[in-house]
């Protein structure tokens, strides 16, 4: 039987927090960058490899980051009860 994670696909989001603190070799507590990188953990129950993270320099760009991380790890996304509201499914206007 799947352990509970290895059932879900982890993205992790980083955010940079270099060089913002006054003071070389400290941090700002809560503070951060808006840019950093995406990457997906391995999961060998999924046949998901360790991929380089994709980096981003604006949080506006974190959803084209996720899209390009689970495109190189062969992930295919089904759209959820929510987006099936709203989209028409692909068997309707063929796929293009």
């Amino acid at each position: 039987m799947a352990k509970k994670e290895e059932k879900t696909l982890e993205i992790k989001i980083r955010l940079w927090t270099n060089e913002i603190a006054q003071k070389k070799g400290t941090i700002e507590p809560k503070h951060c960058w808006d840019a950093g990188s995406i990457g997906i953990k391995a999961n060998k129950l999924h046949g998901i490899a360790y991929r380089k993270s994709i980096p981003f320099n604006s949080l506006m760009e974190i959803p084209q980051a996720i899209e390009k991380i689970l495109i190189k790890s062969g992930v295919k996304v089904h759209r959820g009860r929510f987006a099936k509201q709203y989209m028409v499914p692909d068997r309707e206007y063929g796929n293009r």
